[in-house]
């Protein structure tokens, strides 16, 4: 018999666990078809998320040029007992290249999280803001509980395997 999941329970894990990360991987796909990951620091404003990269750096290009960017946040390994059900959360997202200008709140954010004395000094080189729209997404966190997020309706739903 299958242990009853409380949903707001692991919506709230889920919350915890993604106000905790500041950084995430990218996954893009180049002009070839070959997978290109990195990592960036991020903030989440409003649902989206925002990454604020450097024109010279690979994924740039990529970004500026993607349809689709998949955003990952994993848990640190030193406080994960077991890699195999590592607390994770994956989103395939929209990316919209913003530019330097406006978007104070997102500013903010990323002075709170990520010193705003060293925005200060990324806002005077070459980075651009990137805004990602978080389509769907899937969120891990142990064996047997993995779960969809449903971004229209703000839930998690358990993905059940039927394994016979």
């Amino acid at each position: 018999m299958q242990k009853e999941i409380d949903i707001e329970q692991v919506k709230q894990g889920y919350e915890t666990f993604i106000q905790g990360k500041k950084s995430c991987v990218l996954s893009l796909v180049d002009g070839e078809g070959k997978p290109f990951s990195s990592t960036t620091p991020f903030v989440r404003v409003n649902g989206k998320f925002y990454v604020y990269i450097s024109r010279i750096a690979e994924h740039f290009q990529l970004m500026d040029q993607a349809q689709l960017v998949d955003l990952l946040c994993v848990a640190d390994e030193a406080v994960t007992p077991n890699p195999f059900a590592a607390e994770r959360a994956r989103w395939q997202c929209k990316p919209k290249h913003l530019g330097n200008e406006g978007y104070e709140d997102v500013f903010a954010a990323f002075n709170k999280l990520h010193n705003a004395k060293m925005m200060e000094l990324l806002r005077t080189l070459d980075f651009s803001l990137f805004e990602l729209t978080p389509l769907e997404g899937r969120y891990v966190v142990g064996f047997g509980k993995a779960f969809t997020i449903d971004i229209a309706n703000d839930t998690l739903v358990h993905v059940v395997i039927d394994k016979k």
